[in-house]
């Protein structure tokens, strides 16, 4: 097994709660070397959370010679930039969802990344737990049957005001974050080359950015995915499909935590039983498998992947009736 040096771009709290600790209970795979914030004394106190090395300003991450990746979870608006960067100055990287604003703009990072011979990872981590795994093969057996449609829901109730997902020169809205879960899941299972039909995006008049909004896809077979996503919503985490002979459900499909055990109900003909998931730590899959593609040197699937991800957001922001609250 060969170790990646990473370096963690942005003091965010998905990497404070999830990603640092992964990477730290990874010691075969990775070499942390130091955390990076354009704020001298943030960067200090959060490398201090960590016994990390630190550093202020992000071009100051990407010089130095000990770092051979970048964890980058920074806001979407910011991606464009210092992923650019990023790649210029040799650097593998790992990203946090949402890639890019638009399509044309993850173009343009996928291109480079190909140029560079580069990996660029979307950091949909959710895919690498094992009870999707568990999904696919109830559903390759033939379990409820053939499948009739997909769905997805993920939202949550009101953030706090000065949230970066409510301002719009970030990246912000509900659809690049809570709705590319639904999206990701829809490809996951229906595959990559799904085509819009038609979504609805509500838009908060005084932010400028989407709350909640919905969409329906297609896939080239006919299956048909509804997802549903939103700021302002009781709080949803799950797919479904329906089939000719029953019913399969993930009832928390995007957020279980390293050691819990999540829910799946699968009803047939009438009789449901919840089944009890492995523990596993989605965080720490998504890690292997970026290690792995770096010293494979195999990133064509990913860049297919994300370009295939943004392109129907893109058509979503894009092609949505607007609704403006």
């Amino acid at each position: 097994m060969e170790r990646l040096s990473i370096g963690i771009m942005g003091c965010a709290n998905i990497a404070q709660r999830s990603m640092i600790p992964a990477i730290l209970n990874l010691p075969a795979y990775y070499e942390l070397k130091a955390v990076a914030s354009r704020n001298e004394e943030k960067a200090k106190s959060f490398g201090a959370l960590f016994n990390l090395d630190y550093v202020t300003g992000y071009e100051h991450l990407l010089e130095r010679a000990d770092i051979d990746a970048i964890y980058m979870p920074l806001p979407t608006g910011l991606h464009e930039e210092w992923i650019i960067r990023s790649l210029e100055a040799g650097k593998h990287v790992l990203v946090e969802k949402s890639l890019a604003v638009s399509y044309q703009s993850a173009c343009k990072l996928a291109a480079l990344a190909r140029q560079k011979g580069l990996v660029l990872i979307e950091n949909f981590m959710f895919c690498y737990h094992v009870q999707h795994k568990w999904v696919k093969e109830q559903l390759a057996q033939n379990k409820i049957g053939e499948t009739r449609l997909f769905r997805s829901q993920f939202g949550f109730p009101p953030l706090e005001n000065n949230n970066f997902r409510y301002n719009a020169q970030l990246g912000g809205g509900a659809l690049l974050d809570a709705g590319a879960y639904t999206v990701k899941a829809s490809q996951l299972f229906l595959g990559e080359d799904l085509e819009l039909l038609n979504a609805v995006l509500y838009i908060d008049s005084a932010r400028k950015v989407d709350i909640y909004g919905n969409a329906t896809l297609i896939s080239p077979t006919g299956i048909v995915a509804q997802l549903s996503f939103g700021f302002d919503n009781h709080y949803q985490c799950n797919y479904e499909f329906w089939g000719s002979k029953g019913r399969l459900m993930s009832e928390k499909a995007f957020t279980p935590r390293p050691r819990e055990h999540p829910l799946m109900m699968l009803e047939v003909q009438g009789v449901s039983e919840k089944i009890k998931m492995e523990a596993d730590d989605h965080f720490e899959g998504i890690l292997k498998e970026f290690n792995r593609s770096v010293f494979t040197k195999q990133y064509e699937t990913h860049i297919n992947s994300l370009l295939a991800q943004s392109k129907i957001l893109t058509d979503i922001q894009e092609k949505s009736v607007k609704i403006k609250l």
